[in-house]
């Protein structure tokens, strides 16, 4: 087994001994190993997300509650390319961009609180 040691610090020998032939993958293994594990734990579930995200977005339409990002609920009243008009309150309507868009809720959620 490869210790920790052993893949940063090369051994030192002596002058005209021969150095023994170790396997060039096998070195790198860990360091593999590592790359996927970040992979799958890190990246591929922040790329689902993100997917999650766009499509959400895109289904967006008029009627819809929602919550944003810093937490205000209200009913989607317009919506645009990069921004939505949200009704927060009676008359009082508040333009949000898309992406601070958190959630689509169920429809009657604001009625029910």
């Amino acid at each position: 087994m490869i210790s920790v040691s052993e893949l940063f610090i090369s051994n030192a020998y002596a002058e005209g001994a021969a150095a023994p032939q170790g396997g060039g993958f096998l070195e790198f293994l860990p360091l593999i190993a590592l790359l996927a594990v970040f992979y799958f734990l890190v990246l591929r579930p922040q790329q689902k997300r993100a997917k999650e995200h766009k499509v959400m977005m895109e289904a967006l339409q008029k009627g819809d509650e929602v919550i944003t990002i810093g937490g205000i609920l209200g009913k989607v009243t317009k919506v645009g390319e990069e921004n939505v008009g949200v009704e927060i309150a009676d008359n009082v309507v508040v333009q949000v961009q898309k992406a601070a868009i958190q959630n689509v809720l169920p429809k009657g959620t604001i009625k029910s609180l």
